[in-house]
């Protein structure tokens, strides 16, 4: 059983079971032959060993014949240059691939020669996310060391510097660097701050999509700085003692008798607790005490404020408390924008807002369809979703799946914790008598992949559907598919979710075009470790590859787990001679094994010369470092050259 079951605010469709390991390639190839019991059989019979392994789609392409009508292809107008382009005629003739050979077959890799082709490559993915860190760093340093001379050198603080010596530079310089850490904190968890920003310009230096990352960052810093700072004053209250022969219990006096002391000790016990339950192990096992305790920022940010308003340590001139309590003026800017965040997402919250249809998806997944006016989305984006009555104080966050072109929004989500659960039994959801509505609905349902509509189908539900709060949407690296020619969608498991918006709203767009879009190709990968992972997503994929005649969007699946003997049983039988594949009836059969990245990454740029390709993954991190790390191998930086640009949803 996952462990992430118990958490009530863990949402499924951001987790992909990042905790467990992926199978080597020789494993799950080893496996998948010694359970099937069929290979050796099939050896003995004469029979053909491709029906335990399928073809491989995954862009395994013969050479491609295409020739360029001119030698230099101007990267804007690469797809038009093309005498024939992927977006304009039917999926070619694939190459027979053989997964347990793939892995260890060798791709070359054109890498850049010069030096400004190596900066231009390395600007494509990291270039801009590194200069802004080191920038970052940069600026504490400059912080820290001007404050450092300042208060080292100034001849109005010869006499604290003479009572507690050099920690007495150090606690105040460290406040400097806190102050500036606290003005922009807050800054980064402004959701609708960030969505608008990230569509400016000023996203192409700074990495809005990693705002969460930043927020820790910043964290991190406070937590560090703010260790120096108090360890600084330990020190500085033991010197005061021994210069007054105050003994240890003066020194326990000047901690928790004073004003900067107490205020002191509840900024650090809120930062220790907000820290502690905020890691990744500790929040996963426990959202909801993350998040309760996390708003332990007020009490903190309450406490600084009158933190340095005693004037204990005072300057040898007058006026000699005339710059206390200053943090307000480090805060204001984030913290006035912060409350105007949570003062909108209640006005939101008070929007009229119901729900329409509730669906009974296989694998324990409902979706959920909402109508609310006066609310506008794009591909891609995510909302906040409270339900009062499981709790009026729990907004979690879940990708819609619904595009701008459908007159109601929609979320999937899949029945793992105590607060899914409890929202799935209010919307009447239960799932150990899907089988007998399955039988009832028999007439209505397609497929065993279609959801049921248990609301229509139960009129008395619909009255008593529990009342639902939006906020949002919230923008996401997913946003920007539209501005690239060519798009590799990758989801892993679950992880699938943010690409069901995407997906339908490009099949619109091509069906139906309104307006002129920039992309010409879409990829989509979906790597499962299961059989049963692939269920729910299946009536839209085959939606998709049915009505899709210039095959514009490419489906490629991937399962990576082991299966069951009666399940090799059941492709054995069915798939011999079959159009559609046996486990999830799309015309692209799916492979087994992980994909071979190297290889996939080399037929895109043969393929798409000249062009900028867009990867977009969802997932655990382990595979999206590697993704990420195979787009910064296989970019080019020269003039011609293909460039991969990775993006990752971050929630």
């Amino acid at each position: 059983m996952n462990k992430n079951n118990n958490i009530p605010g863990y949402n499924p469709y951001f987790d992909d079971g990042s905790n467990d390991r992926y199978p080597s390639e020789y494993e799950t190839m080893k496996t998948y032959v010694n359970t099937s019991g069929f290979r050796d059989s099939y050896e003995a019979t004469g029979m053909p060993n491709n029906i335990i392994y399928p073809e491989e789609v995954a862009l395994q392409r013969q050479s491609s014949t295409k020739k360029l009508l001119d030698k230099e292809i101007a990267r804007g107008d690469s797809m038009k240059k093309l005498t024939r382009g992927d977006s304009e005629k039917k999926l070619q003739t694939l190459n027979k691939f053989d997964p347990t050979n793939a892995y260890n077959s060798s791709v070359t890799v054109k890498k850049p020669v010069t030096s400004y082709e190596k900066f231009q490559a390395w600007m494509i993915n990291e270039g801009s996310r590194k200069i802004f860190t080191v920038s970052w760093i940069v600026i504490h340093a400059l912080i820290f060391s001007m404050a450092f001379l300042n208060y080292f050198f100034s001849d109005n603080l010869n006499g604290p510097r003479q009572t507690f010596g050099m920690t007495y530079v150090f606690a105040r310089s460290a406040a400097v660097v806190l102050h500036f850490d606290a003005a922009v904190i807050l800054f980064p968890v402004c959701r609708n701050l960030v969505s608008i920003v990230r569509q400016t310009p000023l996203n192409n230096v700074i990495s809005f999509d990693e705002n969460i990352e930043f927020h820790k960052a910043i964290g991190w810093s406070l937590l560090f700085f703010t260790i120096v700072h108090t360890v600084s004053h330990w020190v500085n209250f033991y010197r005061l003692a021994v210069a007054k022969n105050g003994g240890v219990l003066m020194w326990l006096q000047l901690n928790f008798a004073t004003g900067p002391g107490l205020t002191g000790y509840v900024m650090l016990i809120s930062l220790f607790i907000m820290v502690a339950t905020a890691t990744q192990k500790a929040r996963r096992a426990h959202f909801n005490r993350f998040w309760y305790l996390h708003h332990l920022f007020i009490p903190f940010f309450g406490a600084w404020a009158f933190h340095g308003a005693f004037c204990m340590i005072q300057p040898d001139r007058e006026p000699k408390c005339s710059d206390i309590a200053s943090f307000w003026k480090y805060w204001i800017a984030s913290g006035t924008i912060y409350i105007g965040e949570r003062v909108l997402r209640e006005i939101r919250a008070r929007q009229t807002t119901y729900i329409s249809k509730v669906v009974m998806h296989p694998s324990k997944v409902v979706e959920i369809q909402i109508k609310k006016n006066n609310i506008t989305t794009k591909a891609g984006q995510y909302i906040f979703l409270c339900c009062p009555e499981v709790s009026i104080w729990q907004w979690h966050p879940f990708t819609l799946t619904s595009t701008p072109e459908e007159d109601y929004i929609s979320v999937h989500i899949r029945v793992v914790g105590d607060f899914t659960e409890a929202l799935a039994k209010k919307l009447g959801c239960n799932f150990e008598e899907e089988a007998k509505l399955r039988k009832k609905n028999r007439d209505r349902i397609k497929s065993q992949y279609d959801g049921i509509d248990i609301s229509s189908d139960n009129p008395e539900l619909q009255k008593v559907l529990p009342r639902v709060m939006v906020d949002g949407p919230f923008g996401s690296a997913s946003e920007d598919v539209f501005k690239f020619e060519v798009a590799m969608l990758v989801g892993a498991g679950i992880g699938v979710t943010p690409f069901a918006s995407i997906l339908k709203s490009i099949w619109y767009r091509v069906t139906y075009p309104k307006k002129s879009t920039k992309l010409r190709k879409v990829y989509f990968f979906w790597i499962c470790r299961d059989y049963d992972s692939f269920e729910w997503f299946q009536s839209l994929l085959l939606a998709i590859e049915e009505q899709d005649i210039q095959q514009f969007i490419e489906i490629h699946t991937y399962l990576t787990g082991r299966l069951r003997h009666s399940e090799v049983g059941n492709i054995h039988v069915n798939d011999d001679g079959n159009v559609k594949d046996t486990i999830t009836g799309l015309r692209s059969p799916t492979q087994f094994g992980r994909p071979n990245w190297d290889k996939i990454f080399s037929n895109m740029r043969e393929q798409h010369p000249a062009s900028d390709v867009g990867v977009f993954f969802c997932g655990p991190k382990p595979l999206g470092k590697q993704i990420h790390t195979k787009c910064n191998l296989w970019s080019q930086g020269f003039e011609d050259g293909t460039r991969f640009y990775f993006g990752k949803e971050n929630f």
